[in-house]
């Protein structure tokens, strides 16, 4: 599981003994990863002029990628959206390399030709966001059809928001995905904002869940700041996939509790509402529920809070330290060399 297990390993793991104390300790652990080197990047590094261009986090939606992502084996093909960072924790990538990857560094996933959130490792089949919402949704189809033409139990999850199924590409992909059988889990990121438009401005239905049964795609809908729901709502739908019955689509209900990016002041959201949600964050929850059953203990989260911080911190001075590309390198890997 990347630095999580390095990480872990490190401390007394008498209580993980059980399978659900082990998803209690993982579960936490990469929540507050992914909070942790967020903020980093938003409120430290952005503010400070090191990292230029758009800068967008999932604060507050953390259980979703965290809990899904826990489901996906290795054979198993990512696609995130731009508020799914664990995604890439879970499957081993170092923060180190991402923060290289904000600051343009070559020690990023991209190598320095990009200093966004436009990122992706074929050899951990993770599959870089595409910034036009929902046009990962066919590529994922299409992933998918050809992990099943493969002989592989293997399947594609893919990861949007609620905008997105708004969006043309996203009915043309869950269509092609049903008719094909495709073994891909759709999902979604129900927010309430696409941008700035509240759901309710950019649907007439209810649920997101509710345009699955139209193309006849089994859907289910989850509080999305619940890890543990959000996992057992994705194992159904991965194992449905799995069993070659097709497509399944998880909608996670949540809260984006910041703006759109690092430059929205979010003015357009009611207060009232970043308030109620607040009383919800995941990794609050999260963290008195793992407390409350036996899972951690007090000192238990210190401890995995101070390891977070000094392993961020020596994260950030990798990055730094890394160099910028030379601009004798710019046409490689873009033309096929023969």
């Amino acid at each position: 599981m990347g630095t999580a297990q390095a990480m872990l390993s490190t401390r007394d793991r008498a209580s993980a003994a059980t399978p659900q104390a082990e998803f209690a300790r993982n579960a936490l652990y990469y929540m507050k990863l992914m909070r942790e080197v967020e903020d980093r990047i938003e409120r430290k590094l952005y503010r400070q002029g090191k990292i230029l261009g758009g800068v967008y986090v999932g604060r507050g939606q953390e259980a979703i990628p965290v809990g899904a992502g826990l489901h996906a084996e290795p054979g198993d093909v990512l696609f995130p959206s731009h508020r799914d960072m664990a995604l890439y924790f879970i499957r081993g990538v170092h923060p180190r390399q991402i923060f290289a990857q904000y600051m343009g560094r070559t020690g990023g996933l991209t190598r320095g030709r990009d200093g966004n959130m436009h990122m992706g490792d074929m050899k951990l089949n993770i599959v870089a966001i595409i910034s036009a919402m929902a046009a990962s949704v066919p590529v994922s189809v299409g992933a998918a059809m050809a992990l099943r033409y493969k002989g592989t139990r293997n399947i594609a999850f893919n990861f949007f928001g609620d905008g997105a199924t708004s969006r043309g590409d996203w009915h043309e992909g869950l269509n092609l995905a049903a008719v094909q059988k495709a073994p891909v889990v759709f999902v979604c990121n129900n927010n309430q904002y696409a941008y700035s438009t509240p759901l309710e401005k950019q649907m007439a239905c209810a649920n997101v869940a509710d345009r699955a049964p139209g193309y006849g795609i089994p859907a289910e809908i989850v509080d999305g700041n619940d890890v543990a729901a959000v996992h057992e709502a994705v194992g159904r739908a991965a194992a449905h996939a799995r069993e070659g019955l097709g497509p399944y689509l998880v909608e996670c209900k949540t809260f984006r509790m910041t703006g759109h990016s690092a430059h929205d002041a979010a003015d357009y959201v009611p207060k009232q509402l970043f308030d109620e949600w607040s009383g919800r964050d995941p990794i609050e929850r999260w963290q008195n529920r793992a407390v409350a059953e036996g899972h951690l203990t007090r000192d238990d989260v210190r401890q995995m809070d101070e390891e977070i911080r000094r392993e961020m911190d020596a994260a950030i001075a990798w990055a730094e330290a890394s160099p910028y590309p030379d601009p004798a390198d710019l046409t490689r890997n873009v033309y096929e060399e023969r």
